[in-house]
């Protein structure tokens, strides 16, 4: 059981009467998470963890400490609070810090769902034991994780900041295998109902099986079609290198000067809503702020960044509700993205290619060049050759080396279906995408 609203009030309220320091903010994280794993097609791992924490950042001045523990005693609390403190007193004044949030009306949503709250081993073993099934019928190897949650999050401050949410998660994914060839499948939601083995099961075992016996293609510059597997590794390094704050007023972000200047492709919308029901929601961020909508790109032109407080303040502008926990290096940070949908389907982006690789996934994607978000990685579970609007081969897999930035200026069709997608902080909303001219840079031996 989780503590509830009640009990984590009651936390809060404790740990702030016993600071000195002249603002206090409380951060409280409480979860239940359970994951079963398989490999080989059958479940060789279930671990379960419930944790409460609290962290303690703690203001003298423009001083500031941040400290934690997982021990809820009034000693051990005691103890945080004063680590909190004695951290502040020694660090350097923060000169551009202002202050700690004051208290705003906070939205409550909806991201709980009981069922997915009570789901249990024998629950998920039954799930994973269809897609096991499946794979032994199929005559490949199946693994994969399945791992669902209960959490619930509260922020307090000295100031009169409380804000509360709690949440369901079940992410499931399972990777089939044969000798030369793989299939990858995902699903993500806050109702563990949503999640169907078989069907699952089925996608990733029809890529294994058809990627299978790969032949060799040369690198070089091809148009693709990128899954959403794949597209939302894009939203990812645009949020992680660009669409903060703090990369932005350090003018190391692709948005650094630009705002209101076209910067990618006219069809690309991006933006991020915390309060959505396409998402996961959650309504506030570590500081108990609330989220607002940030139109990041809109029609390709570069319109904002999202704030925390500190952040904000050097620029003399509001939180946009984006702060990560105190003591984060990176700078507040977009949590709840999407990439405008379009009007397409899928089959009509194959059969607009004349010559070109479809791309499953990628994997091992790393920056090469922030500014330019130029990243590198591999395509993987399923790579394939099109020519003349089919695909006619499987190729074994690719490394690329693109710039996001430039393939976004060459999107030619957005898909009408997008795909909830677990993000580096956050999830993401993301459709496929075709693009014209990738850079393929590599080749590989599978």
């Amino acid at each position: 059981m989780l503590p509830g609203e009640t009990q984590l009030k009651d936390f809060a309220d404790r740990v702030l009467a016993m600071s000195q320091a002249e603002q206090t903010e409380v951060l409280l994280f409480s979860s239940h998470s359970a994951l079963t794993r398989f490999a080989n097609s059958y479940i060789h791992q279930n671990v379960e963890d419930t944790s409460v924490e609290v962290s303690v950042r703690a203001v003298t001045g423009k001083k500031i400490g941040v400290a934690g523990t997982n021990m809820l005693s009034d000693e051990s609390l005691r103890a945080v609070v004063e680590r909190a403190a004695t951290l502040a007193a020694h660090q350097r004044e923060n000169e551009d810090f202002q202050s700690l949030p004051a208290p705003q009306p906070v939205s409550r949503v909806d991201a709980w769902v009981q069922r997915t709250a009570a789901f249990g081993p024998d629950d998920r073993a039954r799930v994973v034991a269809a897609i096991c099934d499946a794979a032994r019928n199929a005559k490949v190897t199946a693994a994969g994780a399945f791992r669902t949650s209960a959490s619930e999050v509260a922020v307090a401050n000295s100031l009169g900041v409380f804000a509360y949410h709690r949440e369901t998660n079940a992410d499931i994914n399972t990777t089939m295998m044969s000798a030369d060839s793989s299939g990858y499948a995902a699903h993500l939601s806050m109702d563990v109902n949503d999640i169907d083995g078989p069907t699952l099961a089925a996608a990733a075992i029809d890529k294994c099986l058809r990627s299978a016996n790969p032949v060799s293609l040369e690198p070089g510059v091809y148009d693709v079609i990128l899954e959403d597997y794949a597209a939302s590794d894009i939203l990812d390094y645009l949020a992680y290198l660009g669409f903060g704050a703090q990369p932005y007023q350090e003018k190391r972000s692709f948005m650094s000067g630009r705002l209101g200047e076209k910067i990618v492709g006219e069809n690309v919308t991006i933006w991020d809503d915390g309060l959505s029901p396409e998402m996961i929601p959650m309504p506030f961020d570590f500081e108990g702020v609330p989220k607002r909508r940030v139109e990041l790109i809109t029609n390709g032109v570069a319109n904002g960044v999202v704030y925390d407080s500190y952040y904000g303040g050097k620029e003399g502008k509001p939180s946009t509700g984006h702060a990560l926990p105190a003591g984060a290096t990176y700078g507040p940070l977009p949590s709840n993205l999407f990439l405008k949908a379009g009007d397409t389907a899928t089959d009509d982006m194959l059969a607009s290619i004349e010559r070109g690789i479809w791309v499953s996934r990628f994997w091992y994607t790393r920056p090469v060049h922030p500014l330019k978000v130029i990243v590198t990685g591999m395509t993987r579970d399923g790579t394939f050759l099109i020519e003349k609007g089919k695909i006619t081969a499987p190729i074994k897999n690719l490394r690329f080396t693109q710039s996001y930035i430039d393939a976004l200026n060459q999107v030619e069709m957005i898909s009408r279906q997008t795909r909830l997608m677990p993000g580096m902080i956050g999830v993401s909303r993301v459709p496929s995408l075709k693009v014209k001219s990738w850079n393929f840079s590599g080749a590989t031996e599978f």
